[in-house]
């Protein structure tokens, strides 16, 4: 009987141990580089620091100048220049990322996942497009790239707050609303395995937050909007705390592999925007981003380089990863993960990052490519070129200057010129240049 016993739990450790693991993906919106705590300690975010420090710091990890276009790469693991998303779904576009192309969640749907959003979509801004229609089973949020953290609208009045698709009124801080709807899914028994996609509001403006937030740093910086961006900071670390605790809780935490991320560099200038003059006194210095050269919007380092790190103490050992890795990556990871095939037909640009995560290999050379509605950037090993319409072409090498100070360009015409022709190659292979043709 006793030796049953034994056979018994050993096979159950064992299939525990092979199940499809939890995936809890979080993105923060317009944090700058050191604005954490783990790269500078005047940013308070010990929950954030908790969990970087259990895992593997990501400090070349790569995402798109602006929102969406990072949102798109994550969940389809495809550039979004393929889609011409250059830059945040704004306004009243009826832009969209397609519907038809697999995505997160519908691959990890397909390998028997709950699949759920809290928080930030942007990937389109009307509620007969939203996340449900892209295979999330449970959706919580808004549709915009920014709102009123209380009022929950976005800009001149504008409805975008949701629960599964359907407008919604709510009362609360964005932060907490996010946090406490993953919490709620966090709480749900379950026998499968789980997405849970939590996108914050937070650094992005307009900002609001309370004293209890405020008040630890108003010693620390002179700035208002400084202030407001490191207090709400703060208070998302805060409410990722409540996360966690709810994953603890549920029993699930060993089997659960934690992504955190930016979606874009840190924004250098605070904009209320035109929220019926809210927020108009919102105009001052934003981010930190040093060491790193510019910021958000721009392909320097500063504006595609993101605080990232993942988490997952059962299988991943703590450290520090300098490889070249992709918002491209995930869902190719993802896809390895959960033995899901990906086929040529997906014409995915990343690749399963899992091997260099658990420092089973080192990372390769790799080529990237970014392009925004006026510059376009590559890198490929080392090197890393710019460009711009009426502009010379910049050409930096990332490993000996990694803060962008010395264009090399005059100085390596060759590396100059074969950049500029595989950056075309590729420019000409989107589908909207083929259109023009």
């Amino acid at each position: 009987m006793k030796t049953c016993l034994l056979a018994a739990i050993a096979l159950t450790s064992i299939l525990h141990a092979s199940a499809a693991p939890d995936i809890l993906f979080i993105v923060s919106d317009d944090q700058g580089w050191r604005d954490i705590g783990y790269r500078n300690p005047a940013i308070q975010t010990p929950n954030l620091d908790k969990l970087a420090g259990e895992g593997v710091k990501l400090e070349h990890h790569y995402v798109f100048p602006t929102c969406s276009p990072t949102r798109c790469a994550i969940m389809s693991g495809r550039n979004p220049a393929d889609f011409n998303i250059l830059g945040p779904i704004g306004g009243t576009s009826s832009q969209v990322m397609p519907r038809e192309i697999p995505n997160l969640a519908t691959v990890l749907k397909s390998k028997g996942y709950h699949t759920a959003i809290s928080g930030k979509w942007h990937l389109s801004l009307q509620i007969e497009n939203g996340p449900k229609r892209y295979g999330f089973d449970s959706t919580y949020g808004y549709l915009h790239g920014q709102i009123d953290p209380y009022l929950h609208d976005y800009k001149q009045g504008d409805r975008t707050w949701h629960r599964n698709d359907v407008l919604v009124d709510e009362q609360g801080h964005a932060t907490d609303l996010i946090a406490a709807e993953a919490v709620r899914v966090l709480g749900e028994k379950r026998a499968g395995p789980l997405f849970l996609y939590v996108a914050f509001s937070v650094p992005h403006t307009p900002l609001s937050e309370e004293p209890r937030w405020l008040d630890r740093y108003q010693s620390v910086f002179k700035e208002e909007t400084r202030r407001l961006v490191a207090a709400s900071i703060t208070h998302m670390d805060d409410a990722i705390g409540r996360i966690i605790t709810a994953l603890d809780k549920s029993g699930r935490r060993e089997n659960t592999l934690i992504v955190f991320t930016g979606d874009n560099g840190g924004l250098a200038k605070a904009d209320g925007g035109n929220y019926d003059g809210r927020y108009k006194d919102q105009n001052g210095r934003h981010s930190d981003n040093g060491p790193l050269r510019s910021w958000k919007s721009d392909v320097y380092e500063g504006g595609i380089l993101a605080p990232t790190f993942v988490n997952w103490p059962a299988k991943l050992k703590p450290r520090t990863e300098t490889a070249v890795i992709s918002a491209l990556d995930w869902l190719p990871t993802f896809a390895a993960m959960t033995d899901f095939t990906v086929s040529a037909e997906m014409k995915l640009g990343g690749q399963n990052i899992w091997p260099v995560l658990t420092g089973e290999v080192q990372g390769a050379a790799r080529t990237l490519f970014w392009r925004t509605s006026k510059l376009m950037a590559v890198r490929d090993g080392d090197w890393k070129l710019i460009t711009a319409k009426d502009a010379d072409d910049q050409l930096f090498n990332e490993k000996t200057d990694p803060n962008e100070k010395d264009d090399v360009a005059a100085a390596n015409a060759d590396i100059t010129a074969r950049l500029s022709q595989k950056l075309k190659r590729w420019k000409d292979d989107l589908p909207e240049m083929k259109k023009d043709k």
